[in-house]
């Protein structure tokens, strides 16, 4: 018979957690994307680095949730109120490597600071109609 040995056993123990992992976050990604108001993005963080998001619409929020990942919190959340687009722009050529093909840069100002976003040209037309339909100021609430 065919004896299983130690190292053996620890090196299909290690391929079967890897291969959980990656079903896991492939279930996690269906499961966002089946809701309405989800998107693919990159978001340059505080350390000057692109990091892959799925972005999702909330009521007054954008959740950010890591692309590679299996934790459902989010990694960034945006609020709507106080969140202005300043511009849009194409990919340097040092972004370019960072971020998908055919993404542009959205420049954002939350409250004097400065944020980029890069996304597929169609989810930025939905970004902006969501950040520009917010709730008007003053208005009443049920």
């Amino acid at each position: 018979m065919f004896e299983i040995t130690a190292p053996v056993l620890i090196a299909l123990l290690i391929l079967i957690g890897i291969v959980m992992f990656f079903g896991a976050m492939a279930v996690r990604r269906i499961q966002l994307r089946r809701t309405l108001g989800t998107f693919d993005a990159s978001i340059l963080t505080p350390q000057g680095k692109w990091m892959m998001v799925i972005g999702r619409y909330g009521g007054g929020h954008v959740d950010l949730l890591r692309f590679f990942s299996v934790s459902p919190v989010p990694r960034f959340q945006l609020t709507r109120r106080g969140l202005d687009i300043t511009g849009t722009r194409r990919a340097t050529d040092e972004e370019a490597s960072r971020i998908p093909p055919g993404f542009i840069v959205v420049m954002l100002n939350r409250g004097g600071e400065e944020l980029l976003l890069a996304m597929d040209y169609r989810d930025y037309t939905g970004f902006s109609a969501w950040l520009e339909a917010g709730p008007i100021a003053g208005s009443w609430q049920i």
